[in-house]
């Protein structure tokens, strides 16, 4: 049975409130799970400590029992101190999109037509 520590949303419509639990993979997001790790409010201040509740010897229990973390919980366990801290590097993520290259391309072309009609005056 394939084990993941992941949220399962709550909370009414644009007020969400999650309950970090552990829960086989294959079952839906909000539904079945097999215990109940802890809370996340993410409409809290991000210094309160209340944002994120976590038992953190229970969620240690389930990654030594195999469990895959998913990449929010993963950083709530790294801030607990669980598990060591993954490097993340994303470089397409700064890179413009095709119609902002195009954008720019454009204005710099308009900007080179310009600088060369008063010089060939």
């Amino acid at each position: 049975m394939a084990m993941k520590i992941r949220l399962a949303r709550g909370g009414s419509k644009k007020r969400p409130h999650y309950s970090i639990v552990a829960a086989d993979s294959r079952s839906p997001r909000d539904g079945r799970f097999i215990e109940k790790l802890g809370t996340y409010d993410p409409l809290l201040a991000k210094d309160n400590e209340n944002r994120v509740k976590l038992d953190v010897e229970r969620a240690q229990y389930w990654l030594g029992q195999g469990a895959q973390a998913t990449d929010r919980v993963a950083r709530f366990l790294e801030a607990a101190g669980v598990v060591e801290k993954k490097v993340r590097s994303n470089p397409k993520s700064g890179e413009p999109g095709k119609a902002a290259v195009a954008r720019a391309k454009e204005k710099a072309d308009k900007a080179a037509k310009a600088a060369e009609a008063p010089a060939a005056e």
